[in-house]
């Protein structure tokens, strides 16, 4: 479900990538817009879609990333 506060794509203008990704593009860009939602791109695919989460949701990505909860 869409939240109506969602915010335009074009309120997000600073993506950047990990530093260790290297420079083969194989890796994806994420931008923070001020209102603190998170979009996250392909960054092979600049054009292509784009996820965004609400800062919550960001903030319980990270923090599970953080646990080692989506290693394999």
């Amino acid at each position: 479900m869409m939240s109506p506060n969602r915010p335009e794509l074009t309120t997000f203008t600073n993506w950047h990538k990990a530093t260790i990704s290297g420079d083969d593009g194989a890796c994806v860009e994420v931008a923070t817009e001020p209102g603190g939602w998170t979009a996250v791109r392909d960054s092979t695919d600049r054009q292509g879609p784009v996820l965004m989460f609400t800062p919550k949701e960001w903030s319980a990505f990270i923090d599970g990333a953080r646990k080692g909860e989506f290693d394999q």
